[in-house]
């Protein structure tokens, strides 16, 4: 029996590190430390994830692509959520954990609350996300008076692909950049702990950044966010087919997973990540 294969990733390696917290995010925004982040999926990945240094980790709604073989993130359950969620926090030592609640789990306040208790519950979230701007500030602020954590995504917003018509760059008129600064403000002043902006100019992921005392996370926002987040299967090179424009294949020049990891985190960290190539204008 001795000679048993033991999954160390379930095992705690040390007692030094200091778990992120909302605090620790706000702290870091203030002393203009980037806020390296990363999708994972299951405990595995989620143990690499942490020991390269990210920040934050998504267990995504990205999972119904790049694990279900899904074109949309649309068919994600709120069960397949908490499942991937359970796996995740098993592998996290430091991370903070955020949740995406998925397709019309949140169609209304009420249904938003006993979704997010699940996924705080069972899943054991830290956080979760939902996608929308003004519509959805009252559901923000009642989550937020109820005590949970709430990440508010605006821009490209996945869940609405099929009513956007595509997955299309959001926020270059001007009017619509005006719109996103103020939804922004808004679901900030209702509650929401972060703002996660997606595929918008990087002028507007300035300027909301700047218009917020909450951190931003940005994917395809520019470099100008308090942090950055990636799908890791795209940074690790395991995405099949065309990638999006502000993904980077950080596999090249690694020798393995963890190294790749490392090297994502310490290019959020010093600016290099993003560059010009994986930024809209």
């Amino acid at each position: 029996m001795n000679n048993l294969t033991t999954y160390t990733h379930l095992q705690r390696k040390s007692d030094d590190k200091k778990p992120v917290t909302i605090s620790s995010l706000k702290k870091m925004k203030k002393e203009g430390e980037k806020i390296a982040s990363l999708t994972a999926y299951d405990a595995s990945f989620a143990a690499i994830v942490d020991e390269g240094g990210a920040d934050l980790v998504l267990v995504g709604d990205s999972l119904g692509m790049v694990i279900n073989g899904h074109s949309t993130t649309v068919p994600v359950t709120v069960d397949q959520i908490i499942y991937h969620t359970q796996a995740v926090k098993a592998g996290l030592q430091r991370a903070f954990l955020l949740v995406d609640m998925p397709f019309m789990s949140y169609a209304d306040k009420h249904m938003a609350l006993k979704n997010a208790t699940r996924l705080m519950q069972e899943g054991l979230a830290h956080m979760v996300k939902l996608e929308g701007g003004e519509l959805q500030v009252p559901t923000v602020g009642y989550l937020a008076e109820r005590g949970v954590p709430v990440c508010a995504h605006i821009g490209l917003t996945p869940q609405y692909v099929h009513k956007m018509g595509g997955f299309k760059v959001q926020g270059r008129e001007e009017a619509a950049a005006k719109q996103m600064i103020k939804e922004a403000k808004l679901l900030q002043d209702a509650g929401a702990d972060i703002v996660l902006l997606e595929c918008v100019p990087s002028s507007v992921g300035k300027a909301v950044t700047e218009a917020l005392d909450v951190p931003t996370i940005g994917i395809g926002a520019g470099p100008d966010c308090d942090g950055q987040i990636l799908v890791l299967y795209d940074i690790l090179d395991v995405t099949i087919g065309r990638k999006p424009r502000f993904a980077k294949n950080y596999m090249q020049g690694s020798g393995n997973c963890l190294e790749a990891i490392q090297s994502y985190v310490n290019e959020v960290k010093s600016g290099a990540y993003p560059a010009a190539e994986h930024c809209f204008t």
